[in-house]
C-alpha cells in the first residue's frame, strides 16, 4: 500500500500537467472571436470565387454577431478586420458602380457605429449581452430587496411599484426587514432624486445600503443613519426622501418617521375614516445632524396604513394636499375593507404616469 505522503505529490503533478495542456488566455470570448474570424474569411472567399452570386454585404453578419458577443478588447480589432475584408471583397468586383460605392460607404458607417459603441462599452469592461445580464441581475436584486418577509397570521402587506415610462428601473423602491430575535417589522419607502433610469443607479446603491441598515440599527437611529450615509456620498443630486415604518407584530403599535416624504395615512376600522399622520423631517442628504420627529399609533383589527411616494399624489399645478385627499377618497372607494391587491389597484388608479410611483398597504385582519 502506498503511504499517504507518497500520493499527495502525485496528485499535485497530475493537476500541474492538466493546467499545462490548456492554453492560457483562451477564454470564451477568444473562441467566439476565432469562430467569427473563420466565418468572415469564409464569406470573403465565397465573394472572391462566386463574385456574381455572393454579395459582399454578407460580411455584416459576423460584424453584427461580434457587436453582441465580443468584449471591448476584441471588438475594435474585429471591426478593423471586417472592414479589411470588405475592402478585399470590393477589389474582387468586376465593375465598381455607384451602387457598390454607396453600399461600401454604408458598411463602413456601420463599422464606425459598432466601433464607437465598443469604446463606450469599455467603461463597463464586458460584452453587450454580459452587460445586459448584469443590469437585469441588479434590477432583480433591488426588487428582491423590497420583498416582504414572512409575517405571522393576521397581518397582510401589499406593495406595488411603477416606474416613469414603464421601464424596469425606478428611483422609488421599498426595503423591508424582520430583525432576528425580534417581533418587529421594519419597512422603508424611498424616493431618490430623478426619474426612471436617471435615478435607477442611485436607487440600486441605496437599496443595498438602506436594506443593510434597516436590520442593523435601532428604529430610532435608522433615519439618522440613512441621512449620514447620503451625506458621505457627496452626490450632486444625492438627496432622497424616505418614510420609515416600524411595527410591533404582537401589540400592533407602530412608529413612523418621515424625511421630506409625503405623510402616511391610517384607516381606523371603527370609524372607516383615513387620518393623515404628519411627521416632520428634512430631505435626506442635505443637512447634518438633522432631527426627525416620530408619529406613533396602534394598528387594531381591520385597520390599515398607507405608505407611498409623491408620484401618487403630486401633479403639476396641483397642491399636494389635494392629491392626498384624492388618494384617500379613491382608497375608500376601492378598498372597502378588502385590502387584497390594494396597492396595485391604487397605483393603477392614481398618480402621474410621468413619475415613479410606489405604494405599500399594511393591514391587520
Amino acid at each position: 500500500m502506498t503511504a499517504p505522503s507518497e500520493r499527495v505529490p502525485q496528485r499535485r503533478a497530475t493537476s500541474y500537467r492538466r493546467h499545462e495542456v490548456l492554453p492560457r488566455g483562451f477564454t470564451r470570448e477568444s473562441r467566439i472571436a476565432a469562430l467569427l474570424v473563420l466565418f468572415a474569411l469564409g464569406i470573403t472567399l465565397a465573394v472572391t470565387v462566386f463574385t456574381e452570386y455572393f454579395p459582399f454585404a454578407a460580411l455584416m453578419l459576423p460584424l453584427l454577431i461580434g457587436s453582441i458577443y465580443l468584449g471591448p478588447r476584441q471588438l475594435p480589432w474585429f471591426v478593423v478586420f471586417i472592414m479589411t475584408m470588405v475592402a478585399i471583397s470590393v477589389a474582387q468586383q468586376d465593375q465598381i458602380t455607384a451602387r457598390i460605392m454607396v453600399s461600401v460607404a454604408v458598411q463602413f458607417l456601420m463599422g464606425g457605429i459598432v466601433l464607437v459603441s465598443s469604446f463606450r462599452r469599455s467603461r463597463l469592461g464586458v460584452a453587450g449581452t454580459m452587460g445586459e445580464s448584469m443590469l437585469v441581475d441588479l434590477r432583480d436584486r433591488i426588487l428582491k430587496q423590497g420583498g416582504i418577509p414572512a409575517l405571522p397570521s393576521g397581518w397582510q402587506i401589499e406593495s406595488a411599484l411603477r416606474s416613469a415610462g414603464g421601464t424596469p428601473f425606478a428611483g422609488d423602491f421599498v426595503v423591508a426587514s424582520r430583525p432576528h430575535g425580534t417581533d418587529r417589522l421594519e419597512v422603508a419607502v424611498v424616493d431618490v432624486s430623478g426619474k426612471g433610469e436617471q435615478a435607477g443607479t442611485r436607487a440600486l446603491l441605496l437599496s443595498g445600503a438602506l436594506g443593510g441598515l434597516l436590520g442593523a440599527v435601532s428604529p430610532q437611529r435608522f433615519v439618522h443613519a440613512a441621512n449620514e450615509y447620503l451625506l458621505q456620498q457627496d452626490w450632486e443630486e444625492g438627496f432622497a426622501t424616505l418614510i420609515h415604518f416600524s411595527l410591533d407584530l404582537v401589540s400592533g403599535s407602530y412608529e413612523i418617521r418621515t424625511a421630506g416624504h409625503p405623510p402616511a395615512a391610517h384607516r381606523a376600522s371603527g370609524s372607516g375614516r383615513w387620518t393623515v399622520l404628519n411627521g416632520e423631517g428634512p430631505v435626506l442628504g442635505l443637512i447634518e445632524d438633522a432631527e426627525f420627529s416620530s408619529v406613533s399609533g396602534v394598528l387594531r383589527r381591520g385597520d390599515a396604513v398607507l405608505l407611498y411616494t409623491d408620484g401618487m399624489v403630486e401633479e403639476p399645478r396641483r397642491d399636494i394636499d389635494l392629491g392626498i385627499d384624492r388618494m384617500l377618497g379613491e382608497a375608500e372607494a376601492l378598498l372597502r375593507g378588502d385590502f387584497t391587491g390594494a396597492a396595485d389597484r391604487l397605483v393603477d388608479a392614481l398618480g402621474s404616469r410621468n413619475d415613479d410611483r410606489a405604494m405599500l398597504v399594511v393591514s391587520r385582519r
